[in-house]
């Protein structure tokens, strides 16, 4: 049965911005947030806690395994990290959040991220890691990149995100509702 509700994975490397567009969003359109950092430790969906890395350790089939019944139906905004283990068949779209350097630097280091942990993410953001990832697993007109630097790139983000919304409703058995559109 094909669902009525897209799936839209939002991704980046921590500090780009994923939970805040994803609360966002759920306050605009009928999707629910899918903060996967919380099912992974609310359904114990992990081997345990990583010290040095600050971490759970991720035992993705028992995540996907908790997570498969609630996604299949859509309508989720998937938040995580990475994207590459979502089979392809689950997702509509894949947003790869980017930000500048400077600005991770600053949201990462006001968590209070090791030197460590601070290096490891900023390099994954410059070697465009996740975004490379996003593109290696789904077909390229399902993934987006986007900017995250400030509020106004936000809230651009937010309204092209709404605005793929519609078309997919569109294009998938009805028109979009006024809550779909923010109105």
């Amino acid at each position: 049965m094909p669902r009525k509700k897209p799936n839209v994975v939002v991704t980046g490397t921590p500090g780009v911005g994923k939970t805040t567009l994803c609360e966002s969003l759920t306050l605009s359109t009928n999707l629910k947030h899918l903060a996967i950092n919380g099912i992974v430790k609310e359904r114990n969906c992990h081997h345990g806690w990583d010290e040095q890395l600050k971490s759970w350790i991720v035992d993705e089939d028992k995540l996907l395994d908790a997570i498969e019944d609630e996604v299949k139906q859509g309508g989720y905004l998937i938040d995580w990290h990475a994207c590459d283990l979502f089979p392809e068949s689950w997702i509509d779209l894949v947003v790869v959040l980017r930000s500048d350097s400077t600005a991770l630097y600053d949201r990462l280091q006001s968590r209070n991220y090791s030197e460590r942990k601070l290096q490891e993410n900023l390099d994954a953001e410059i070697m465009e890691v996740l975004l490379n990832e996003a593109r290696d697993a789904f077909d390229a007109e399902m993934v987006i990149e986007l900017l995250s630097n400030t509020i106004g790139d936000m809230e651009g983000n937010a309204s092209r995100i709404e605005l793929w919304m519609q078309q997919w409703k569109q294009q998938h058995g009805g028109e979009a509702s006024e809550e779909d559109r923010g109105t």
